[in-house]
């Protein structure tokens, strides 16, 4: 909501449907004709032919695991509102450009807008249609761009927690958008509410209690007091379902376990899928070859460890990609996992039977080498490569070795590129308390038990923000995200591992706390919103002083 604000509004009335740019269905159906401009509420698929004043809800006790479902009811079509708002468009840059805007209500608070992505919704149905279906919970798991919408109201967005146990008034309100220059915004174009009665969940004490720490955890247990209280209500929300997919917390500070629990049929000795937190292992591995002589330095060039007029797109540029430019997730490659359309994009990488020469094999962008950021999954998979040929016997003896021997990691699964090397890119499984060990080796500065593995000066390197004018997000070092927190006016700085699903290995700047989340929300759009709340309002007020 807040970054709406931040956006320059132009609201536009919408004009008379003569100002059409297409012709819209004909509305024949006698409900739609009854509700015109509205939302209606209800519990199965119904086909619009086969709608009845009777199936339409104004009460409805809600369960996730039945149907619920909105049927949109319009007076013209989303092309033509949006015509409305800007005449100089064509259809298809109208289609490009716009879509519905969404705002949900909680008993009158509004909650969470959203402007649907323009590609959500068959382009022909935007042209003419008047009425459409959004199944918002599928028991048929209907994979609709609806479902995502109401996941990211309801768990990533607080409509969970303002849909409590009770009754509760929830409103949709639907706009015409059109982002250019600005954004344009229609009038309120349908509306609709509907009372949703929340059943009490059957909690019982033995899910809200502290789990006990057990015996031969390999850690120092801490005596350290804590708010025991707020790790129920923890506890009992992830009981609740109101987070969900957690599968571990382990907690480290000042070196010691002061919490260790486990949810979801996991448990200790569970080797946690943790996707891209692996990639952090990456920059590690970089450093201790580093430290040892392997490589010079994290400003080596590929062409150092390629020749790379072998590969497709060369050019003089791709020479002076640097390690740190990969480490940094900043090295000019036409590579963006947040972007579909990306010749880089991860997704391509997978299918392919070599993923170094696939990434080798991208083209160049005009963006400087180290300056710009974009998440790049297959540059991660390069320093793999960097590795694999400079240390002796390979990447994976050496990382066994040279971290996880030295840590006492001995239960492990790598994740495998086509070479059968293993893959920084993510995927390395692992007990949530080594991956504790992990984060506890950079809040040692490097030493674990007397042992110097990593240089404190990398580490200082890696802990580094060199992304400090991108406003999107807090930062970025050597393959770890930088987050600041804020709880009650203080803000608690963190480099961390983040993987897929709300996977976390959270390091404390200031504070002596090393946060470990495993979680199996994988592509859920609330998996790492819900474990930014478990630490913000939960952990860290309960453990973090």
């Amino acid at each position: 909501m807040k970054s709406i604000l931040l956006i320059a509004l132009i609201l536009i009335s919408v004009f008379s449907s003569g100002q059409n740019i297409l012709t819209p269905e004909e509305i024949e159906n006698p409900v739609q004709k009854n509700h015109l401009r509205k939302i209606v509420f209800l519990n199965k698929a119904i086909p619009l032919e086969n709608l009845k004043e009777s199936d339409l809800l104004e009460t409805m006790t809600f369960r996730e695991d039945s149907d619920f479902d909105i049927r949109i009811f319009l007076d013209n079509s989303l092309v033509n509102y949006l015509h409305q708002l800007d005449t100089t468009l064509t259809i298809d840059e109208l289609l490009k450009k716009g879509n519905y805007q969404f705002n949900f209500y909680v008993d009158g608070k509004l909650m969470y807008t959203e402007n649907v992505n323009s590609g959500a919704g068959n382009a022909e149905s935007k042209k003419f249609k008047t009425s459409f279906r959004i199944p918002f919970i599928s028991i048929a798991n209907e994979d609709s761009w609806g479902k995502y919408l109401w996941m990211r109201f309801y768990l990533a967005n607080g409509g969970i927690d303002a849909l409590e146990t009770g009754s509760h008034i929830l409103k949709i309100e639907i706009r015409p958008y059109l982002k250019t220059a600005v954004l344009k915004l229609g009038n309120v174009i349908a509306e609709g509410e509907i009372r949703l009665i929340i059943p009490q969940k059957n909690i019982s004490k033995q899910q809200i209690a502290i789990q006990k720490i057990k015996p031969n955890s390999g850690w120092k247990v801490s005596k350290d007091k804590f708010d025991q209280e707020k790790i129920r209500l923890l506890n009992k929300k992830i009981a609740e379902n109101r987070f969900r997919d957690i599968t571990g917390i382990v907690v480290i500070k000042n070196s010691k376990l002061i919490l260790e629990e486990y949810f979801n049929h996991s448990g200790r000795d569970t080797l946690q899928d943790t996707r891209s937190v692996g990639k952090s292992l990456s920059s590690a591995l970089m450093g201790i070859a580093i430290k040892e002589g392997y490589l010079n330095n994290e400003n080596q060039i590929l062409k150092e460890f390629y020749n790379l007029e072998q590969f497709r797109n060369y050019s003089f540029k791709k020479d002076s990609v640097t390690i740190k430019s990969l480490l940094t997730m900043s090295s000019g490659f036409d590579g963006n996992d947040n972007d579909n359309d990306s010749p880089g994009n991860e997704e391509n990488m997978y299918p392919t039977d070599n993923w170094v020469k696939f990434a080798l094999d991208l083209p160049m962008t005009q963006d400087k080498i180290g300056k710009n950021w974009n998440y790049f999954t297959a540059g991660v998979v390069v320093t793999g490569g960097i590795l694999d040929q400079s240390v002796p016997e390979g990447l994976e003896k050496y990382a066994d070795k040279k971290l996880f021997h030295p840590l006492g990691i001995t239960h492990y699964k790598w994740q495998y590129t086509p070479q059968q090397k293993p893959s920084l890119a993510g995927g390395l499984r692992m007990r949530a308390l080594d991956f504790a060990k992990f984060g506890q080796l950079y809040k040692n500065n490097g030493i674990w038990n007397d042992v110097n593995i990593l240089d404190k000066g990398w580490i200082k390197k890696t802990f580094t923000n060199y992304f400090a004018d991108k406003k999107d997000f807090d930062g970025y070092g050597y393959l770890f995200w930088r987050k600041v927190y804020t709880v009650e006016n203080k803000t608690f700085e963190t480099y961390q591992s983040s993987g897929n699903g709300g996977n976390k290995i959270i390091v404390f700047t200031q504070i002596p706390l090393v946060i470990v989340i495993t979680a199996k929300a994988y592509n859920k759009p609330y998996a790492h919103s819900q474990v930014d709340t478990i630490v913000q309002e939960y952990l860290l007020p309960a453990i973090g002083e």
